[in-house]
């Protein structure tokens, strides 16, 4: 057995190929389109309009929010004095700032189903392991290593090994490198959802490039020339060649074309309604869209959309996509940016989603009133939910002074009424706490 062995994303394995019907994306290939000429792995599915849309919706809902450090002790506390602070609000390195690098990871991650960065930590002077920046890598140089026969000390021990653009190999280690990764089977290695929409994607590919060669064709159906005698393979091919030249192109759409005498035209109609081409095409970008977690209406399909249903989608997308992201961002930061000193006192890092879950200003400001009668916010805690300055006096929780303790209920009824025989006409005293 050799001393490492791979950890390699999982292939797709070839399924059974049922018989071609109508829908099926080997239409396309009887329509002129070979799909042996798409690329739509990588980088190259990127081309596919709806898999861009996708991914760039949700590079776009993880880079617009702010990361924050706070400190778990005796209550949620932010940690603004921290180090780490200015470098995840401003920079993460002299070259990208903590928007782009968000959103690179993110792309990377649902592109290739993981996103790595390098941290460049401090091993010298009284600074010794704090980060001094945030590296991004290129996903596909790097390899994750395993000793799985424990050969060295460690049981299990896993590097990372990145390869540069000259051939250069770098040892990692598991705590100098972040991880994001997408939906995973071991929970080593992340996989795109682009690996199982393979297919689904090349059908978009291909539908898109037969629309666009139509378009640039002049919209002219495939039809058989009939002639009566016998042509050799050359005159073949130089018909052919003449007759596509005049009959093809924007600038012959909806000309006359001219035949000698003994040949007939006769047109393949094939409209793309026959085809159910739109059906197909809302079908795959509703697969698309679904593996992704993204909702229709983010992608400007609002066929069925309402002002009400698309605030209730997009709090939807926040609960059952984004949350589920932001999780993991989190737990791999707060892991490895700190210390296990600074664990044991309690740091954390959070996103703040308060911009995705804003609601209009009515809503907000009654919610407010709520939390701020009920003793569960300070009117600064929810002035600074809307980045005003905090005013003096704000800092103190109120409540309502008719509210009492659930086992003190009916002690000023009990009071009174001990009172009323003396004086019946007496006014009814409210019990103070």
């Amino acid at each position: 057995m050799a001393l490492w062995s791979k950890w390699f994303k999982p292939k797709v394995k070839a399924e059974m190929q049922e018989p071609v019907d109508i829908n099926d994306r080997r239409l396309l290939e009887i329509l002129g389109v070979e799909l042996g000429e798409l690329n739509l792995k990588g980088k190259n599915a990127l081309k596919e309009a709806t898999v861009f849309a996708c991914i760039r919706i949700l590079a776009d809902a993880v880079g617009k929010l702010p990361v924050k450090i706070y400190q778990d002790k005796n209550g949620k506390q932010a940690a603004s004095d921290h180090y780490l602070t200015p470098l995840l609000k401003t920079r993460l390195n002299p070259w990208m700032s903590s928007r782009d690098f968000f959103k690179a990871m993110e792309v990377q991650r649902n592109t290739h189903g993981n996103a790595y960065a390098w941290l460049d930590i401090e091993t010298r002077g009284k600074n010794a392991g704090r980060v001094k920046g945030i590296y991004p890598l290129d996903s596909p140089r790097v390899e994750i290593w395993i000793d799985d026969i424990s050969l060295l000390p460690g049981k299990g021990k896993m590097w990372y090994v990145f390869t540069d653009n000259r051939g250069q190999q770098y040892k990692i280690k598991p705590d100098e490198m972040l991880h994001f990764k997408g939906l995973t089977f071991d929970g080593i290695v992340g996989m795109t959802p682009l690996e199982k929409l393979k297919d689904i994607v090349e059908n978009a590919g291909a539908a898109s490039k037969f629309l666009n060669n139509s378009f640039k064709t002049g919209m002219q159906t495939k039809g058989i020339i009939h002639y009566v005698g016998d042509l050799s393979p050359a005159a073949e091919n130089t018909f052919r060649e003449k007759f596509e030249q005049m009959s093809s192109g924007l600038k012959n759409a909806n000309r006359v074309s001219l035949l000698p005498i003994g040949y007939q035209y006769q047109p393949l109609s094939l409209k793309l309604t026959d085809a159910q081409f739109l059906e197909n095409t809302e079908l795959t970008i509703r697969q698309i869209a679904a593996a992704f977690g993204v909702k229709m209406h983010q992608l400007n399909e609002l066929s069925r959309a309402t002002h009400t249903n698309v605030e209730h989608q997009q709090r939807e997308f926040y609960i059952d996509t984004l949350m589920d992201i932001l999780t993991g961002y989190e737990q791999e930061l707060t892991y490895k940016l700190f210390t296990q000193r600074e664990l044991d006192e309690g740091y954390y890092i959070k996103f703040n989603v308060n911009a995705i879950l804003r609601a209009d200003p009515k809503t907000r400001y009654e919610g407010y009133r709520i939390a701020i009668q009920s003793g569960f916010l300070t009117p600064n805690e929810v002035r600074a939910l809307e980045e005003l300055e905090p005013k003096e006096g704000g800092d103190r929780l109120l409540i309502n002074g008719n509210m009492m303790p659930i086992e003190m209920a009916g002690e000023a009824y009990k009071k009174n009424n001990q009172r009323g025989g003396e004086d019946s006409g007496e006014t009814e005293e409210v019990l103070e706490f």
